[in-house]
C-alpha cells in the first residue's frame, strides 16, 4: 500500500510541474498589430484556358490587426508563380499576384488558435506569348473575387507558427487554391 502511496505522490508532483512547463512554452496570443510572412504552395490550373498552370512554391507577406482574442483583420500580398511553355517555336509565360484582405474569426484554445477567413482577393495574371524576341500576343487580366480560407497558428508569446488554406477564383482558371507555412510577430 506505501508503495501504492508513494507513485501517487510521485505523479502528483511531477504532471503539474510538466502541466507548468507546457503551458509557458506556448501561450495565448498577443493581440495588437502583426507582421509575417509564409511560404506558400500555390496552385492555379489551366491559365486562360490553356496547359499553362501555376504550381509553384512561393511567399506571402502578412499585416494584421487583431483587437480581441476572437478577431482579426488581416491584409496579404501573395505571390501566385509563374510558369512557361515553349511549342512550335514560341514561349507562352504567365505570371500572378494577388492582394487580399480578410477578416478573420479565432477560435482560441490552449496552446492553438483555430481560425477562419473571409474576405476579398484582388489578383492580377499577366500572359505572353513571344517567338524570339517579337511579342505575339500579351494580356494583363485582373479581377477581385471572394476569397475564403482556415488555418491553426501555435503562439509562443508574441512570436506565431501558422499552417493555412486559403481559395479564391481568377478568371479563366480553375481558381487559385493555396497552402501555406508562416511565422507571424506581434507588436503591442
Amino acid at each position: 500500500m506505501s508503495k501504492y502511496v508513494h507513485g501517487l505522490r510521485w505523479k502528483a508532483l511531477v504532471l503539474p510541474s510538466l502541466l507548468a512547463l507546457g503551458s509557458s512554452v506556448a501561450q495565448a496570443a498577443d493581440n495588437g498589430f502583426y507582421l509575417g510572412v509564409g511560404a506558400t504552395q500555390a496552385k492555379v490550373d489551366d491559365v486562360f484556358d490553356t496547359n499553362l498552370e501555376l504550381d509553384n512554391t512561393s511567399y506571402k507577406i502578412i499585416a494584421g490587426f487583431r483587437p480581441l482574442d476572437l478577431l482579426a483583420v488581416e491584409a496579404n500580398y501573395i505571390d501566385l508563380g509563374d510558369d512557361s511553355q515553349t511549342a512550335l517555336g514560341a514561349t507562352g509565360t504567365v505570371d500572378a499576384k494577388a492582394f487580399a484582405g480578410f477578416g478573420m474569426l479565432f477560435l482560441p484554445i490552449p496552446i492553438v488558435d483555430v481560425y477562419a477567413k473571409l474576405g476579398l482577393a484582388r489578383w492580377e495574371v499577366d500572359g505572353r506569348i513571344n517567338a524570339g524576341s517579337t511579342s505575339l500576343f500579351q494580356t494583363d487580366d485582373s479581377g477581385t473575387e471572394l476569397a475564403y480560407g482556415a488555418g491553426a497558428q501555435l503562439q509562443f508569446g508574441s512570436l506565431g507558427a501558422r499552417l493555412e488554406y486559403e481559395s479564391f477564383d481568377i478568371d479563366n482558371t480553375d481558381g487559385a487554391e493555396l497552402i501555406s507555412l508562416g511565422i507571424t510577430y506581434t507588436f503591442l
